[in-house]
């Protein structure tokens, strides 16, 4: 890989990528400090995708590559993630949201992509709503991956309250995506 395409911002993303089996990996082993070391290394990931993008910005260090794979990288991490979470807690009330998310971010990825083949890719960029369902979701993640109480707050609790709300703002970025993008797909 050029030296162009390992600048940090791009390192940083590889690195959200590279977590994805530590997280597998420590929410399954069999200690108390499996699912906490999990959570941690996913609220750290989480934290490279504000980061990334903050220092390609910085630095001028944008590129198409990092364009491409830092959306990636977050998909991966989150789908993970969920599938950890639905495997642990086979119960709807955890796989409904977790269908809610993927479906949302497969919906929202193929219009953003046949939106920019028309291109209007403009049309549907990423909104203020869409950031902070992003955020919301990654607390809710961590919250859950964490499980356990801390300091007598009922942690899983309270991730599963924001998961709901994550989902339910899923929800409504996708619609808010599928209305900007509506004139377009009604032309075609």
């Amino acid at each position: 890989m050029s030296r162009r395409l390992l600048n940090l911002p791009n390192v940083l993303t590889l690195a959200r990528i590279g977590a994805i089996p530590l997280v597998v990996v420590c929410y399954n082993l069999p200690t108390a400090w499996g699912r906490p070391a999990a959570a941690v290394l996913f609220l750290v990931s989480s934290l490279t995708d504000w980061l990334d993008g903050y220092l390609a910005r910085r630095l001028g260090q944008t590129s198409p590559f990092g364009r491409f794979l830092d959306p990636v990288a977050d998909k991966l991490i989150v789908a993970a993630a969920l599938v950890l979470l639905v495997q642990g807690h086979p119960h709807s009330y955890m796989a409904v949201p977790a269908i809610v998310i993927v479906g949302r971010e497969i919906t929202v990825s193929a219009l953003r992509e046949w939106m920019a083949e028309i291109g209007e890719r403009a049309q549907v960029a990423v909104s203020s709503i869409g950031k902070t369902k992003t955020t919301l979701q990654m607390i809710a993640i961590s919250l859950l991956l964490y499980e356990h109480k801390l300091y007598g707050l009922p942690v899983y609790e309270l991730g599963v309250a924001c998961f709901y709300v994550a989902a339910a703002l899923t929800l409504w970025s996708m619609a808010m995506y599928l209305k900007a993008a509506w004139p377009s797909l009604r032309k075609a």
